[in-house]
């Protein structure tokens, strides 16, 4: 296993000292640093000004108030206040009095997660940090007077073994310099040449994330974007080079065609193998990203329905990242720690089948519902971990997809002996026995997972 972990360290450093063309044909040949699809969970952060206001569309509603009008936002500003108040007058009130980065990061570590994205930049063009491109609409100028972007970072590496990214929108709604160049049929690139590229190139410089999640792009080409000469830049030359990972909202039309891992649409699952490394950016609130202050209980998702999507993703090849949204005073409410912290506790016990694991020959059981595969293959053997949803009746397992040998083994993640089974009818499947269980043996109290080993397939 050591041999073969140098040659693949060897192989990368080899394939990653190559020189990449600002060309989608060579841009596309860079290997994936091998820490994502290791790492299968990650923390995305959406806050921001939108944190303020905090109602229904949450990072939208600057949008669904002035440039696409909603009439529940509408009325709710009319209602809230004055006829004169400006989105800008938002940004005095996004305080962060109560965000300690420290917090946070053991807050993030304890869900499992293996790397954080903080929105450094949304549609709305104030930025998280200090830029020297966002003249008195960002987080030192305006609001909190402090680095945002620079405290939780010190936070993840000094406190975690995590990797920290940064979400960076393309665009911006309302900035004069961008319409103006969305005017002319974008043949103007003045907001990408005195903006967008002077961001990413100052926060790559600065922050080192391992992660640029890209967005803000679909209005415009990544010929306008000049996407492909940055991304050259950050795998030739950047302080990141050999580590940094990045997707593929880079320019209309490039969204799971080209980029590092792809992530297609929002909250993108699709319940089965893909060919590319792909993301699931999903919310524990089912209908928005940002933190909102009329949420209801039933609004989040529960951590059976976290599981479900966190196992259906690596199951098909996919990382999940799972969105939380803090407050404008920069706590973190008890549903979303809740959340986190649940699946952290489920991880600690199952993590086995997750970490590090690829996708088996079969996502699915072809017998039992509601049951995912994945692997582990070693120099000699392959493990298989089947999880399992829903608790089978009368503790017996009968699945269709694995074929047993004579070496076949299974036990259950958390649970200290081997369990019983015996090959389905005609040697084709196997039916497990779980033993009875009390709730102070019973290792976790959602999703079980089963690793069986010494399978023909």
């Amino acid at each position: 296993m050591a041999a073969y972990l140098v040659c693949v360290f060897l192989l990368f450093a080899c394939v990653n000292s190559l020189k990449y063309d600002p060309t989608w044909d060579s841009l596309d040949t860079r290997p994936l640093p091998p820490w994502f699809d290791d790492a299968k969970l990650g923390i995305f952060i959406h806050w921001g000004v939108f944190s303020v206001p905090a109602f229904t569309s949450g990072a939208w509603l600057w949008w669904e108030w002035k440039g696409q009008p909603m009439p529940a936002i509408v009325n709710f500003m009319q209602k809230n206040y004055r006829s004169d108040f400006t989105y800008a007058e938002f940004a005095a009130m996004f305080t962060t009095e109560f965000f300690y980065p420290e917090e946070w990061a053991e807050m993030f570590q304890d869900s499992g997660a293996r790397y954080v994205v903080l929105v450094s930049k949304h549609h709305e063009g104030y930025t998280n940090w200090p830029s020297k491109y966002s003249f008195n609409w960002n987080s030192n100028a305006t609001g909190p007077n402090r680095d945002l972007v620079g405290e939780l970072a010190a936070a993840i590496r000094t406190k975690t073994q995590m990797k920290f990214g940064l979400y960076h929108s393309l665009f911006e709604w309302f900035n004069p310099i961008y319409l103006d160049d969305k005017y002319s049929e974008f043949k103007k690139q003045n907001f990408v040449r005195t903006k967008t590229m002077p961001e990413l190139y100052e926060l790559v410089n600065a922050y080192k994330p391992e992660v640029i999640w890209s967005d803000g792009d679909w209005e415009a080409t990544d010929a306008y974007w000049n996407s492909t000469n940055f991304l050259a830049w950050l795998y030739n030359e950047s302080p990141v080079k050999d580590t940094v990972v990045t997707n593929d909202r880079w320019g209309f039309g490039i969204p799971c065609k080209h980029g590092g891992f792809f992530t297609c649409t929002d909250r993108y699952n699709p319940g089965k193998l893909q060919k590319h490394k792909w993301e699931n950016a999903m919310t524990i609130d089912k209908y928005a990203w940002a933190y909102r202050r009329n949420a209801r209980l039933e609004d989040f998702l529960t951590i059976e329905d976290l599981l479900s999507q966190l196992v259906s993703t690596v199951s098909c090849g996919g990382n999940m990242l799972m969105n939380v949204g803090p407050t404008k005073y920069g706590k973190i409410s008890p549903i979303y720690e809740e959340r986190l912290r649940q699946m952290g506790q489920w991880l600690r016990i199952n993590g086995d089948g997750i970490y590090g694991t690829r996708p088996w020959v079969h996502q699915n059981d072809t017998v039992v519902k509601n049951m995912w595969y994945t692997m582990k293959k070693a120099a000699t053997e392959t493990d298989v971990y089947a999880i399992l949803l829903e608790w089978p009746d009368n503790n017996l397992i009968k699945l269709g997809a694995p074929i047993t040998s004579k070496d076949t083994t299974v036990s259950m993640l958390g649970y200290p002996e081997t369990l019983i089974w015996a090959a389905g009818t005609g040697g084709k499947g196997i039916n497990i026995q779980i033993p009875h269980m009390s709730v102070k043996t019973m290792p976790c109290k959602w999703a079980w997972t089963f690793k069986i080993t010494g399978l023909q397939n």
